[in-house]
């Protein structure tokens, strides 16, 4: 039998890929510290995200190489985080 471990965490926004209209992802700052970006967002999410996001010029980079458009608002999300090592972040909603 299989058993995925998965938390329920609040975690900050950092970042989105794709555009700040429609982010396809966010970068998310989990409670270690380590940046890492979520799965595919939901249309209703991505659209209530999309009003508060207010990016920042520039691209940077998650621990994995990932690149993202930071942002310059503080944004709490929450999120089911994996607890293994390839952990897989999914945006439930915003806070």
């Amino acid at each position: 039998m299989k058993i995925r471990h998965a938390d329920t965490i609040d975690a900050t926004v950092a970042g989105f890929t794709g555009t700040a209209h429609q982010p396809r992802a966010l970068a998310v700052r989990l409670p270690d510290g380590r940046i890492a970006l979520s799965q595919r967002l939901t249309t209703a999410l991505a659209t209530r995200i999309a009003l508060r996001l207010v990016p920042q010029s520039g691209r940077a980079h998650t621990q994995d190489g990932d690149a993202y458009t930071p942002v310059s608002r503080e944004i709490v999300v929450e999120v089911v985080a994996g607890t293994t090592r390839h952990a897989v972040v999914t945006v439930v909603r915003l806070r």
